[in-house]
């Protein structure tokens, strides 16, 4: 039997504390390495200043003829559905453009008809994440 004058426990203590301190000096001297870098003189470059433009906008463009006699876009129309009666007794259905709610009632009224319901079809969507096409499987 051989005899062993350092147990295994002991070296096995001894391996993670030179493992410890090699992995300290590394570490220093990547630490001291890094903040204690002075950069060189000719690498400094001068610093750089914002020069604002002179920009100058010639407002003269707007009395062209070509801007004076141009036609202005009018108020955006909504859509609004009509159901009513006619002159003779029929229902007609139909939907109709205008900017405002009285407006269409007294196109609607030009037109002839009577007793009608008018209702603004509302623009878009409750959910606007939702897919336009959902195509059903379960239909086939």
């Amino acid at each position: 039997m051989a005899i062993v004058f350092v147990s295994p426990k002991q070296r096995q203590s001894m391996f993670f504390l030179g493992i410890t301190i090699l992995f300290l000096l590394v570490l220093s001297a990547i630490g001291s390495i890094v903040f204690f870098y002075q950069p060189k003189v000719d690498l400094i470059e001068e610093p750089t200043y914002f020069i604002k433009p002179k920009i100058k906008i010639d407002f003269t463009v707007l009395d062209l003829q070509q801007v004076t006699g141009s036609i202005l876009m009018g108020r955006v129309q909504k859509e609004f559905v009509y159901s009513g009666l006619t002159e003779q007794g029929g229902q007609e259905t139909g939907s109709v453009f205008a900017v405002t709610k009285d407006e269409a009632e007294n196109n609607l009224k030009d037109m002839g008809l009577t007793m009608i319901t008018l209702e603004e079809i509302a623009v878009g969507r409750e959910n606007p994440f939702e897919p336009y096409y959902v195509i059903d499987v379960n239909s086939k």
